[in-house]
């Protein structure tokens, strides 16, 4: 521990005195976007392939979040009125080409109208998780780069130090500037990574409560649409298109198995 300790106070002072040295020579110049890219090594590149991904996951789960996207207020309104006259023959037929996630609740709840109001409210509740696994497995990419950019970061620093330190054994400090490129290595790849990380991570949190909202606000629409449903006047009539597999059990088949 104390050789680590002394190892990484000899590479701060290395790097603090190459830093003096390049100010004493002329100056601080300042740098560019491209000068920090080609400083940072290796592991800009995947970086950057990183902070592309998370600007296409935070615009598109914005936009699957939103209002507009989740439970558009044409699809309510129609579904309301189709709702209050009783049509759920035509409410199952809008629902069905619709395709909105509120829509798409609504077309599994009144599919399974004629069994019933539980096997109603089971179909509404398994679409409705499945809805928010989508939404959330969408964002948990985000999550994966805030955990992974850090790393990658760190991963550079390593091999930094380690040219660095090959770099002192080799040359030692009478220049200091040949450890610059490896110290420089060092430092903008840590901060690559934690500039990419920190709003990756924040934009997660926020599109969890966004999904969790709206995943809220089309359970209470479904929920007025479907209170007092008259289960016992569409019992053992088929609403919808989808297909039922159970049939009434045929023994013969079973005992020519057996047999």
């Amino acid at each position: 521990m104390k050789k680590l300790r002394s190892s990484l106070l000899t590479f701060a002072f290395l790097g603090l005195m190459t830093v003096v040295a390049s100010a004493a020579e002329g100056g601080v110049k300042e740098k560019t976007l491209l000068d920090l890219f080609e400083e940072g090594g290796w592991v800009m590149y995947p970086i950057t392939i990183a902070s592309v991904a998370m600007i296409w996951f935070i615009v598109d789960g914005y936009i699957r979040t939103s209002a507009g996207k989740l439970y558009p207020i044409d699809h309510v309104t129609q579904l309301r009125e189709l709702f209050k006259k009783g049509d759920y023959v035509g409410a199952y037929a809008f629902a069905k080409t619709a395709g909105s996630p509120v829509a798409d609740v609504v077309r599994a709840g009144v599919a399974f109208t004629p069994d019933g109001k539980t096997m109603t409210e089971e179909a509404i509740l398994s679409e409705i998780v499945r809805i928010q696994g989508e939404l959330k497995g969408r964002s948990s990419y985000l999550s994966v780069i805030g955990v992974c950019t850090p790393m990658i970061g760190l991963t550079g620093t390593v091999t930094g130090m380690m040219s660095a330190f090959e770099t002192l054994g080799t040359s030692g400090v009478g220049d200091p500037s040949k450890l610059s490129g490896a110290i420089g290595e060092v430092l903008v790849a840590t901060a690559s990574g934690l500039f990419i990380a920190i709003p990756a991570f924040i934009a997660y949190y926020l599109l969890a409560n966004r999904i969790n909202k709206g995943i809220h606000d089309i359970t209470e629409i479904v929920t007025g649409l479907f209170r007092a449903f008259p289960y016992d006047e569409v019992e053992g009539r088929k609403v919808g298109d989808e297909e039922i597999y159970a049939a009434k059990p045929d023994w013969s088949a079973s005992s020519n198995v057996q047999g």
